[in-house]
């Protein structure tokens, strides 16, 4: 709608602009006048081109103040082309005249005023054609405005309808058009003012009334031209318009309006019981109505509004009215498919993450008696099915789980698709039986139509205690309870409970403390020796510990694993780097031949340049780069593997020895070994000792050796717990050892008076 008044105001102001050049040009008497007159429509039409096209309010104010000055320049050119036309001479009427320009010019002076008194009108947004746009908001000053323009206008009213009925009945028709012509303009202007319609229509009226002074004053022709034009004109008009008598006669109508009753205009008797019909009221007897209403039904749903206006003469006496009926259904349903695409999932049909908040956080804060759990689903192994079989089939799964959360919900439940393969619900907590709903979960499967497939899904679920808190933290806490069942096959069900609660909340505690615990170390680093084949020492791997002043002695599955997962890993590594290189540079004498390891950890690489931080280190306490070790395990290569190849060959190239741990644990590529620019294999022994057939787990152990010493690797085997084991690695050919049999974790204290006995004694057994 915007676009077609945009597209007919520039037509207009074009056609304006060509009539007043056409007027200059004339060398008849009035064409001065007419041409000012043009050129003075042409301002408020621009205003509201402005309006129509703006969508932010400086620029739709803009619009405005160009809107109401052109309507008192339009006055005022108005009254002045009246006074030409109708032959009322200047002079004669001076005083009079004078009082108008004034009234008019200190409207225009006013509106000067108002961006700093405010006193004339503001503006509001409102949304047309699914876009903002900004209408006036009327105040004092425009009233007055309105009574200024209203004067000038009523006054000219009175100066054409004087001439015409003072002049001979065949020169009154000139007068008659135009009169009728600004009559009309004039109701249409007013009826925009009170109606309050965004877009002012009423400037197709006002250029009509522009246009037609300029063909009457200029290129007279009879009455009947300008009643067909008039009809053509509102023929054309996007809305349904239907006039009527004093007796509710329907007299005319327009294309539209035969369009909607499905009538001819030749058969005008029809129109009333058509239109009572269709519409349940049509505000008969009424001065000045509106309503909106909706006709039919399902997908023959149609939706309408109607403005009904009463028309009166100079007495107050109703001698007509008409009807504007106007269809909305398209704007409406294009809006409803706009909201529906905003807040439903495209593929599942689900409510959006987004929208699922809102419409929970609405219905909790409203329905305050009633008690509410959050349930988090979640597709265990989800990016398995669209690797190993498409997108496609990875679509199907979430659909089929879309709909059967449908399915098996209620009308007082909300659920929607919250993430990749996530999907969220909430419900009345006493409208659903667990049990039932683990068994339904267990029996979970979809079909292609020939092979069954069991998906299995895993639900956390929040009983809503404190509504206060934040949608977003009870499908986290929802989440939380659900992550702990993630890797179990059996149960599908986990309730959130005080104990995760406790879990969150030491996590965030020594999150917070380990800023200070840096600081004032009581982060340390442990050393476990690592033994060569004849069990001397001749190195340590370092392992952190925190001696926390209340709760002790803090062993490291802790707190490595919450560090791990917010990324503060990087934080505790870096330290222990620093008291490696620290460790290093202090010691003298037999323990300068010894080496110290140091963890990696993948988040490493998310928070710094790893081999930077590390080679600065090693220049900043003037260490040979051979005795700090770099220890990776094989998820640092599971990400970016080319750029962390570059990186390990970088170490290595500048002195570094680099190890790779827990091989054998995992699932390490052989195909990635051969490429992988390392020094040292370390072995896990714990596979060997969890494998069900203890022969084919050593002959793995045994070619695992001697693929490494193929290679050109030391093995370093760590686990080690018993004399039998010790003595089984070194038949095989392991080259270093690291465990239990040897040594615990122990403080740099202890490792060092470790290191200095074995010095005194080089002849003492490996287990020292």
């Amino acid at each position: 709608m915007r676009l077609f008044f945009a597209i007919i105001y520039s037509v207009l102001i074009i056609l304006l602009v060509l009539c007043g050049m056409i007027s200059r040009r004339s060398k008849r008497t009035v064409a001065t006048s007419v041409s000012y007159l043009e050129f003075s429509f042409i301002v408020p039409i621009v205003g509201n081109l402005i309006l129509v096209l703006s969508q932010n309010e400086l620029l739709s104010t803009l619009g405005s103040y160009t809107y109401f000055i052109g309507m008192d320049l339009m006055a005022f050119s108005l009254f002045d082309f009246t006074l030409s036309y109708c032959n009322i001479p200047w002079r004669a009427h001076r005083k009079k005249c004078y009082v108008i320009y004034a009234i008019l010019t200190l409207d225009i002076i006013q509106y000067f005023f108002n961006p700093f008194f405010g006193q004339a009108f503001g503006m509001e947004a409102i949304t047309v054609d699914g876009s903002p746009y900004y209408r006036l908001v009327p105040y004092f000053g425009q009233t007055c405005h309105r009574i200024a323009v209203y004067f000038a206008f009523f006054t000219s009213l009175g100066i054409f309808l004087l001439k015409a009925i003072r002049v001979p009945r065949i020169y009154a028709e000139k007068y008659y058009v135009i009169l009728f012509t600004m009559i009309f303009a004039g109701f249409w202007q007013s009826y925009y003012i009170f109606s309050r319609t965004p877009i002012d229509r009423s400037m197709v009226a006002l250029a009509v009334c522009a246009l037609l002074i300029f063909y009457f004053s200029l290129f007279y022709r009879p009455f009947r031209l300008l009643d067909r034009m008039l009809a053509n004109i509102a023929s054309k008009i996007p809305e349904s318009v239907f006039f009527f008598d004093a007796n509710d006669r329907c007299i005319w109508i327009n294309r539209n309006a035969e369009k909607l009753v499905e009538l001819q205009s030749d058969n005008l008797d029809r129109v009333q019981h058509r239109l009572q019909a269709m519409f349940d009221d049509l505000g008969e007897g009424e001065d000045n109505w509106s309503t909106k209403q909706q006709v039919g039904s399902g997908k023959n749903t149609r939706f309408y509004s109607l403005e009904r206006h009463i028309v009166t003469d100079s007495r107050s006496k109703k001698i007509g009215s008409f009807l504007n009926i106007h269809d909305h259904t398209e704007d409406i349903l294009n809006h409803q498919r706009e909201m529906y695409e905003a807040t439903h999932d495209k593929l599942t049909g689900l409510f959006t993450k987004e929208h699922l908040f809102n419409v929970i956080k609405h219905r909790i804060a409203i329905d305050k008696d009633t008690s509410y759990s959050i349930a988090y689903f979640d597709i265990k192994d989800f990016k398995m099915v669209n690797d190993i079989f498409g997108n496609t089939a990875g679509d199907n799964v979430l659909v089929r789980v879309a709909n059967w959360i449908k399915e098996n919900s209620r009308d007082n439940w909300s659920y929607g698709r919250i993430g990749g393969d996530a999907f969220g619900v909430c419900f009345p907590t006493d409208t659903v039986r667990l049990a039932i709903v683990e068994d339904k979960l267990s029996k979970f499967v979809i079909s292609n139509g020939t092979i069954d497939q069991h998906i299995l899904l895993h639900v956390g679920i929040y009983h809503v205690t404190d509504t206060s808190i934040d949608v977003s933290i009870m499908f986290d806490r929802a989440h939380l309870a659900q992550t702990s069942i993630k890797n179990e096959y059996n149960t599908h069900i986990a309730i959130y409970d005080d104990k995760m609660r406790d879990q969150v909340l030491w996590g965030q505690k020594i999150s917070a403390e380990l800023e200070s615990a840096i600081d004032q170390r009581e982060i340390v680093p442990y050393l476990q020796p690592i033994v060569d084949n004849k069990g001397n020492i001749i190195g340590a791997e370092a392992l952190v510990r925190w001696l926390h002043p209340k709760e002790g002695f803090l062993p490291p599955f802790t707190f490595i694993p919450i560090f791990e997962k917010n990324g503060m890993i990087a934080d505790v590594d870096l330290y222990i780097w620093r008291c490696a290189c620290e460790i290093l540079a202090s010691w003298t004498g037999e323990k300068e031949k010894l080496f110290i390891s140091v963890n990696i950890s993948p988040k490493d690489f998310y928070f710094m340049d790893v081999f930077a931080e590390i080679d600065k280190l090693v220049n900043e306490f003037k260490i040979n780069p051979n005795r700090l070790r770099i220890e990776i395990t094989e998820t640092v290569m599971m990400t970016d593997a080319e750029s962390r190849m570059a990186m390990l060959k970088r170490f290595r190239e500048n002195g570094y020895i680099v190890e790779m741990d827990d091989f054998g644990s995992g699932y390490s590529s052989l195909n990635q070994l051969k490429d992988m620019p390392l020094d040292v294999l370390k072995i896990d022994m714990k596979f060997l000792s969890k494998a069900e057939d203890n022969m084919k787990a050593e002959t793995i152990l045994r070619n695992v050796l001697r693929l490494s010493s193929d290679l050109g690797l030391f093995s370093l085997t760590e686990g080690v717990e018993t004399e039998d084991q010790y003595n089984m690695l070194s038949q095989m050919g392991c080259n270093l050892f690291q465990g239990y049999y040897f040594a615990k974790p122990m403080s740099v204290s202890d490792y060092e008076k470790l290191c200095d006995a074995q010095s005194l004694n080089k002849k003492s057994s490996p287990r020292t």
